[in-house]
């Protein structure tokens, strides 16, 4: 299985029944497409709408409906449109129940730095500074490494998106929870071993006496 499949796989079981939920450019979008049947969540965008549905057929697209990333989507039944300010107020009131967000690197404490690209020209972190802060649940799907260098590390060496921690992180490797005493790894992906984890993580894992392998549907 692609790596980033596995990894929009399992974050999408992580989803509940009537979710809010937020997702990044990059990576996170592609959870929309693996979210279980039996589950129904609204995706939020935070240029201004709720009810994000697919990519549209080619020659259906619509200049007036992207994503946060401009890249075209349709929208589903009781969708609704707004201006950011809404958007944002949705975001940092505290109403979002999910948002799942790339990352560059996340240290020890749980803390993500995600929007300054190194050696690139970006205009800034756009929203995740406040997904970060508002969200009630935060989920950093990346992969594990990145040519070579780590991205789970003991401090951030990039600029800190939030200093709140992250609630979960989910990598091609592993399932990872920052807790209070640390980072705990909860599940290993499928024909990986707990070692090659601990290999490919530069930051110090508590590790459980059981480690269980990751499902995903």
């Amino acid at each position: 299985m692609d790596s980033k499949v596995l990894i929009a796989k399992r974050v999408a079981m992580e989803l509940k029944d009537g979710d809010l939920v937020n997702l990044g450019i990059g990576l996170p979008t592609l959870v929309a497409d693996y979210v279980p049947a039996n589950i129904k969540v609204m995706f939020q965008s935070e240029n201004g709408l709720i009810g994000m549905g697919p990519v549209p057929p080619q020659g259906m697209e619509n200049p007036d409906l992207t994503n946060a990333g401009a890249a075209p989507v349709s929208s589903v039944a009781g969708a609704m449109t707004f201006d950011t300010a809404f958007s944002f107020a949705i975001i940092r009131g505290g109403h979002l129940d999910v948002t799942v967000l790339g990352g560059l690197q996340v240290d020890e404490k749980g803390r993500l730095a995600n929007w300054m690209v190194p050696g690139k020209m970006i205009p800034g972190m756009g929203g995740a500074m406040d997904l970060v802060t508002g969200a009630k649940k935060v989920i950093v799907a990346m992969t594990h490494t990145s040519k070579g260098e780590f991205k789970i590390i003991p401090e951030c060496t990039l600029p800190l998106t939030s200093i709140r921690r992250v609630d979960l992180i989910v990598t091609e490797l592993a399932v990872i929870e920052p807790t209070d005493e640390g980072l705990v790894l909860r599940e290993v992906a499928p024909n990986v071993t707990v070692e090659e984890v601990i290999k490919a993580t530069q930051a110090k894992l508590i590790v459980p006496q059981t480690v269980p392998a990751m499902k995903v549907l």
